[in-house]
């Protein structure tokens, strides 16, 4: 009789249980395939390219998370020119205190890479398994096939490539792509332009968000905590840029859970009109009740302004310097009272 193979739990291999140490810690799971995505020109490539950086030489990434496993890393930048990536390397290795010259982060410099053509594939393949990279990053998947990204059959295919690739080589898979223009007011992955199948094949997804000046980076894991709107700031010392974490204060340490009132007011903080309880509710990821006690809080306490189209943080306080009233507690215990 035909049947399925199968395996008692306890004897299953350790390495196949669900990730749960991290390559950078608080940004990428070790060995996990993902999406760092965002819309155009919002820094994208420079996070990927810092990553690179520190997953190569183990310094903290944005100069605060932490790498837990190093080893050499692959790239293959299909927009960008050599000259600019070498450049902005250099500039990510002087913000970092790394030296450049022994930086073992290798260019893929083939003038194209189609990973829905079996030719390259095999390429690709060869090329992981002779250099053995911890992290290979393909920038942007737009360049990189020319498959419809809105079929589900066949954005899945390419990607069930890249998953085997990971799965055959243990290499962490990080593919830069775009979202959707003007999508701020969706939840990060459900804005990445083509198939939901993009969402939900990563491990790790980070998100990338320019709100006028404002530039922030949400995570998102399969197996840990995520974190919303890290702020991010593009710093330039000489010819150098580099990113950096703009205040490093107001970040959660990776595993900390925020409150609702918390997640509430950062959602609003990232968005840069007003908007209406139950797209607030989707956005948060809790209940409507929640959501509106939240509201009533931060709207007594004056953090939070209503009109007709929804919900804001007050313009007024909307500053780095200002933050959540420490008479306010989760559970929305207050005196009515907040900082000016």
């Amino acid at each position: 009789m035909n049947q399925l193979p199968v395996q008692r739990a306890s004897e299953l291999s350790i390495d196949s249980v669900a990730l749960s140490q991290w390559l950078v810690q608080g940004l990428w799971s070790d060995q996990a395939v993902g999406i760092l995505g965002g819309e155009p020109k919002c820094c994208k490539s420079f996070l990927a390219l810092d990553l690179a950086v520190s997953v190569a030489s183990g310094a903290p990434c944005l100069r605060r998370f932490a790498v837990r496993r190093t080893g050499p890393v692959l790239l293959f930048p299909a927009e960008d020119s050599l000259a600019v990536v070498r450049q902005r390397l250099e500039g990510i290795c002087s913000a970092a205190g790394v030296g450049f010259q022994s930086l073992p982060v290798e260019v893929i410099t083939a003038p194209t890479l189609r990973l829905d053509v079996p030719k390259d594939r095999e390429r690709l393949s060869n090329t992981v398994q002779a250099r053995q990279p911890r992290l290979l990053i393909l920038d942007p998947l737009i360049r990189l096939h020319r498959v419809d990204e809105n079929d589900a059959s066949q954005i899945a295919a390419l990607l069930s490539y890249l998953r085997q690739l990971q799965r055959t080589f243990h290499v962490a898979v990080l593919v830069v792509h775009h979202a959707r223009k003007d999508a701020n007011a969706t939840r990060p992955g459900q804005a990445l332009r083509g198939s939901s199948e993009l969402h939900g094949w990563g491990d790790s997804n980070l998100y990338m968000r320019r709100l006028g000046a404002k530039l922030t980076l949400s995570t998102e894991h399969r197996a840990a905590a995520s974190q919303d709107h890290i702020p991010l700031q593009l710093t330039q010392n000489g010819s150098a840029l580099a990113l950096s974490v703009a205040n490093d204060s107001s970040i959660p340490e990776p595993g900390s859970e925020p409150s609702a009132l918390q997640r509430v007011r950062q959602i609003l903080a990232g968005l840069d009109q007003p908007v209406a309880v139950q797209q607030l509710r989707k956005l948060c990821g809790l209940r409507t009740a929640t959501v509106c006690s939240c509201l009533a809080q931060l709207a007594k306490t004056g953090i939070v302004t209503r009109d007709s189209r929804g919900y804001q943080l007050n313009p007024a306080l909307q500053s780095p310097a200002v933050s959540l009233s420490p008479s306010i507690d989760p559970q929305g215990n207050g005196n009515g009272k907040h900082s000016p």
